[in-house]
């Protein structure tokens, strides 16, 4: 085997970025920085937490520009448009390139649903925690569900 063919070789395997058309949706989804590891990208795909185009993807599901991702956080719902094929983690700058952001600014402060959540193994609630809770919800006689006579 020669040098040339070799080398030539070599230079096959590395692939510039640029030049792919398809990249695995937990890599992409690493590499722009909407979760933080590889694994958690991963798993996310395989709760069904992500989506491509509207179809739940699995981890290996191939991604191209102009496809619609959506993936379910912590912080809520983020939903992006490939833009840009990347395999290394990028900076932040460079992320932000890579697709368009449609994720709905949050809502205010006052729109926000207040949910009374107590701890496990609290026991059961004493008087003043159940009237600090109808504080939140409002009279019983309001509730919906309630009222189904």
């Amino acid at each position: 085997m020669s040098p040339s063919r070799s080398a030539k070789g070599a230079a096959a395997s590395k692939t510039p970025a640029a030049a792919l058309d398809s990249v695995r949706v937990d890599s992409w989804i690493w590499a722009v920085r909407l979760l933080k590891s590889r694994s958690a990208a991963t798993d996310a795909c395989k709760a069904g937490h992500v989506k491509i185009n509207d179809d739940r993807a699995k981890a290996s599901q191939q991604v191209r520009p102009g496809d619609e991702i959506r993936v379910r956080t912590s912080e809520g719902d983020r939903i992006v448009v490939v833009t840009r094929l990347v395999v290394k983690r990028v900076g932040a700058p460079v992320a932000v390139l890579c697709y368009d952001d449609l994720t709905p600014p949050p809502p205010p402060k006052e729109e926000r649903v207040v949910i009374a959540v107590r701890d496990r193994g609290a026991g059961r609630p004493t008087k003043r925690d159940r009237r600090d809770l109808e504080k939140l919800r409002g009279p019983r006689d309001a509730w919906p569900l309630d009222n189904q006579d």
